[in-house]
């Protein structure tokens, strides 16, 4: 929203932050990128965020390349710090995932699962440093109005992942227990067959939870950091001096959220290991 006088005010500012660019179809029935944030709204679930699908998918393959690169230029002997520190993310995932995963079923999917998701959810999460006005000003210049570029921000994203490990957990559920051994999990505990609805019920709620809480976890944690960018953002906004200080508020928060940013991605990651463990044991 803008003041009488055309400057963008305090809300619209934040509004505009947080608003995606969307692309979808409109009540008419004619498809388009979205103006505001009411037109993203009119357009229901046909809306797709453009914005964070870019983002992801590029980060995601970014993760690709450089991985890729250094398996295929993989030294023995003088590796150079950079292949040191690749391979430390590559036995960082192997450890969690020895950790945490039932030692009885062999499975040798769930570390490579495991460092995928660190490396990508990091990647992603990483966006969250940049300045929070860099890139959407340089896109506006472009003639794009709107662009959020850290995809974590968005639930879609989050949620579509958490929703990825759940077929993942009902794949492996079935594979390993049988559609019989799964259905029994959930139907005859933990009172028995006598309570059957009950148990059904509770425990099909204990299995939804799961990619609920999964993908609604990363999600809050990166907003809730990105809106406390952007208020830094706005409140020191005016002023030579003044803009000087917000700088130095911003980078105190972002030295702080460093640590917060590689915690978010190893709790996704060993979530997602706890949880596939949890596929593989007969209760």
């Amino acid at each position: 929203m803008a003041s009488e006088n055309g400057e963008l005010t305090g809300a619209g500012y934040i509004k505009h932050h947080l608003t995606n660019l969307t692309y979808g179809q409109y009540p008419d029935g004619t498809w388009g990128m979205a103006h505001s944030a009411a037109d993203a709204k009119s357009m229901g679930f046909t809306a797709i965020h453009v914005d964070s699908m870019l983002w992801s998918i590029g980060l995601g393959l970014l993760f690709l390349l450089i991985f890729r690169s250094f398996a295929n230029s993989f030294k023995k002997e003088n590796p150079s710090r950079a292949q040191v520190a690749v391979e430390s993310i590559f036995q960082f995932a192997q450890d969690s995932k020895n950790s945490s995963f039932t030692p009885h079923a062999k499975n040798d999917y769930i570390a490579p699962i495991a460092l995928t998701v660190f490396v990508w959810v990091l990647f992603m999460n990483i966006m969250d440093i940049v300045p929070i006005d860099w890139l959407p000003e340089l896109f506006v210049l472009m003639g794009v109005e709107y662009m959020k570029v850290v995809p974590t921000t968005d639930p879609n994203i989050t949620l579509g992942m958490a929703l990825s490990v759940f077929i993942m957990i009902v794949y492996y559920s079935i594979k390993v227990k049988g559609p019989g051994g799964f259905f029994k999990e959930l139907a005859f505990q933990p009172f028995g067959p006598k309570m059957l609805p009950f148990n059904l019920l509770l425990e099909t709620v204990a299995l939804l939870a799961k990619p609920l809480s999964l993908g609604l976890r990363l999600f809050g944690n990166l907003y809730a950091a990105e809106l406390i960018f952007i208020l830094i953002a706005m409140t020191f906004s005016a002023g030579i001096g003044v803009g000087l200080l917000g700088g130095f508020a911003q980078m105190g928060w972002a030295i702080f959220h460093i640590l917060v940013i590689p915690l978010q991605a190893y709790i996704f990651m060993m979530l997602t290991i706890v949880y596939l463990s949890q596929a593989h044991e007969h209760h």
